[in-house]
Parts: C-alpha cells; sequence; structure tokens
C-alpha cells in the first residue's frame, strides 16, 4: 500500500495514559497520536518516561508486576488490553538498545520468528530472512556468512541483525529504544539512513537520546519531562519554534 494512500491514517491513539510503578506516577496523563508511516521521536531527559511510554505500545509493561496502567491505547482502533499480546508483539516490533542477537547463526536469528510462528518450509524461511536482511541494508555484508555466528558481526551489523529479526515477522509498527546509543558515529549512520527507508513501509516510533538524531530522522516529535509530554509537534517546528519554555530550555541545553 502506498504511503500516500493511508497519510493520515492512526497506529496509535493514547489517551489519558497514567501509568505507575507501585506508589510512583511514571506517566501523566498522556495524549498522543501517532500516524501511519511516519517516524515519531520521543525525546527528554533520563527517566522522563519516554522509554516507558514506548513499552507501552506492545504491553512490554505487562511483564513488570508493579506496574498500573490507566487510561486507553488504541492501536488501529482497537484497545490494546483486549488484544492478545503476543499478537500485538508481532505487529508492533521492538528493538532495542543494547544489540540482542541470539548465540546462533546470522540465518537461525531471522528465522527463528518465522520458524516460532509455524513457517517450516526452507524455501520460504530463505525468502523471508534475504527479505528482512535487504530490508534492513545488511544483506551485502553477511550473504556470504549466513551460517556464521551472529556474535561475530560488529555493534552496527547486530543493531542492523535485530531491526532484520523485528521485520521477519511482518510487523505493522517497529519500536525503537535508543537504538544507536551504543554505536558508533558510522554506524548510527546507517541505521539512521535504514530508518529513512523503513517508514515507507512501517510506522516507528524513536525513543532517543540525541536531539540532532531526532531531528534527522522523525516526522514527530513529543518531548518529556517527569514523566509528563510537555510538548508534541511537527519535529522541524518543535525544534524551531517550541511553545513552552521547558521544551526551549531542554533543546538549548539550560537543563537535561
Amino acid at each position: 500500500m502506498q504511503n500516500t494512500e493511508i497519510k493520515n491514517e492512526l497506529d496509535f491513539e493514547i489517551n489519558n495514559v497514567n501509568l505507575f510503578y507501585g506508589e510512583k506516577h511514571t506517566l501523566k496523563n498522556v495524549n498522543l497520536k501517532i500516524n501511519h508511516n511516519e517516524v515519531t521521536a520521543f525525546i527528554g531527559p533520563s527517566g522522563c518516561g519516554k522509554s516507558t511510554l514506548l513499552r507501552c505500545l506492545n504491553r512490554m509493561n505487562d511483564l513488570i508486576p508493579s506496574c498500573k496502567i490507566e487510561g486507553d491505547i488504541l492501536f488501529k482502533g482497537e484497545d490494546i488490553k483486549v488484544m492478545n499480546p503476543i499478537d500485538l508483539r508481532t505487529r508492533v516490533g521492538m528493538v532495542f538498545q543494547q544489540p540482542n542477537p541470539f548465540p546462533m547463526s546470522i540465518f537461525d536469528n531471522v528465522a527463528y520468528g518465522p520458524r516460532c510462528s509455524g513457517i517450516k518450509n526452507k524455501a520460504k524461511l530463505q525468502e523471508i530472512v534475504v527479505d528482512s536482511l535487504k530490508k534492513a541494508s545488511l544483506y551485502e555484508e553477511v550473504k556470504e556468512r549466513l551460517k556464521d555466528n551472529a556474535l561475530g558481526l560488529s555493534g552496527g551489523q547486530q543493531q542492523r541483525l535485530c531491526i532484520a529479526r523485528a521485520i521477519a515477522m511482518r510487523p505493522e509498527v517497529i519500536l525503537m529504544d535508543e537504538p544507536t546509543s551504543a554505536l558508533d558515529p558510522i554506524a548510527t549512520l546507517k541505521i539512521e539512513e535504514l530508518i529513512g527507508e523503513l517508514k515507507k513501509d512501517y510506522t516507528i516510533v524513536i525513543v532517543t537520546h540525541n536531539m540532532q538524531q531526532a531531528t534527522r530522522v522523525s516526522d514527530k516529535t513529543a518531548f518529556f519531562l517527569l514523566g509528563e509530554m510537555v510538548e508534541f509537534n511537527e519535529t522541524t517546528e518543535l525544534f524551531k519554534n517550541p511553545r513552552d519554555k521547558r521544551t526551549e530550555d531542554y533543546i538549548t541545553g539550560r537543563f537535561g
């Protein structure tokens, strides 16, 4: 489906979300809409709630016993609370801060999810692996090494492998939690270029501590502070003309 046909389609609608870890009020009345085929960046100082909100989108916080969430998060109009969490996490993939390839071959890393979902046909698995590695801009670098252990890849290659592993599950959304914070500048640039390509086919939500990265890769940016979403706007507008003084203070380096 072409981007132009669904430009304004909503993937996520976040309504009055409050999140508590025990007594700690971590997210405070967050309201946010995330559009299809756009890159949305969450920025803010450490501990502001941006990664916590990201993990709400595929119910990763369900795995934390002390976590309580109030409000509604709709994915494609459906309340995620009533969705099967495994189905949700298949449709909403995730890439973490530290590359976390499995200690197995490059091929088996990418094929792992499809195999678990019941795909056993070797030709089909080969097709999925090659396609996913190509979409992650990694295939040309590893096509002669698919049987090699993935742990032998560089950090940047490992992170692109993790992106390929997420793509292999045919998600609609890819969540990225500071995906380049452990990488060098060259590997970071490759991931940023990849994000620009991926948004043609996927919606991407990225948490980043790097404001320059947000300006380079995202269409819209949300600024968080102390659990509150202070401001949400087109990225260029938020950085050029912040509406809230707290946003201005943060992006100009007065705190954070």
